[in-house]
């Protein structure tokens, strides 16, 4: 895997160096059970950064995208899809279409992920700024900007703005990925499909934004894109994983 770019306060910052680290090895940890491989939480990383840096000064943004929350972003993207940790394998690995059934637990995955930081947070009797951070991302990403996304069928500015940034930098890196069971697009194709979401799926004003700076989406996925070999580790995990599921 490669290495992300670190944030220039972490250094100074030894306590926030050692969570990120810990969120960034939770995140792998959790990676190895779906069909991503371990360079998809660092391209999201990038792709959500470098979307909030070109909205900051935006005026519907500017007073959300501060530095110190662009920070936070950065270092909680990892685990925005933690909960999936939750979901067993015979539906997270299906490589077929999931039955209705099937689709209503997947989507638990945001509560999960919500549920679990709320009772760590009960538990500890603390509450930090960049766990709610996280827990937007990992409650909300699969909301959209028309009402039609779970868990709580937000829409518009009801969504936050961390999820709504994350909503464009997952599907982009889910159509432009090979993953084990489907071939990626090309970057054009990817942001066609983006675009046909604006005011849909996505805030407009991030897709225009997105639109502007896609040259910077397309260099973060060649800079960190997956190998032959990370595909082939992912094949081999996720057929002994499925014949374990068999066999059970």
């Amino acid at each position: 895997m490669n290495s992300p770019d670190s944030s220039p306060h972490l250094e100074a910052d030894p306590v926030r160096a050692a969570m990120a680290v810990t969120v960034f090895a939770m995140a792998s940890l959790a990676e190895t059970r779906d069909s991503d491989t371990g360079n998809h939480i660092v391209r999201i990383q990038h792709y959500v950064r470098t979307l909030a840096q070109r909205l900051q000064a935006h005026p519907r943004f500017s007073a959300v995208l501060t530095d110190s929350f662009i920070g936070d972003l950065f270092q909680s993207a990892p685990l925005y899809d933690m909960g999936t940790i939750g979901i067993p394998d015979r539906i997270l690995l299906k490589p077929s279409r999931l039955t209705p059934a099937e689709f209503e637990i997947m989507k638990t995955h945001t509560t999960l992920a919500r549920d679990a930081i709320e009772l760590a947070e009960k538990t500890l009797g603390y509450r930090a700024e960049q766990l709610q951070t996280l827990k937007e991302l990992a409650y909300s990403h699969q909301e959209k900007w028309d009402g039609s996304g779970y868990p709580q069928g937000l829409s518009g500015d009801q969504i936050p703005a961390s999820a709504r940034l994350m909503a464009i930098a997952d599907v982009y890196d889910a159509l432009i990925t090979d993953r084990v069971y489907k071939a990626g697009v090309p970057h054009d194709q990817a942001v066609v499909v983006i675009f046909q979401g604006r005011a849909s799926h996505f805030d407009p004003d991030m897709v225009d934004a997105f639109i502007e700076i896609q040259d910077e989406f397309h260099a973060i996925a060649q800079r960190f894109a997956d190998t032959d070999a990370d595909l082939q580790r992912k094949i081999e995990y996720m057929a002994n994983a499925i014949a374990e599921e068999v066999r059970l």
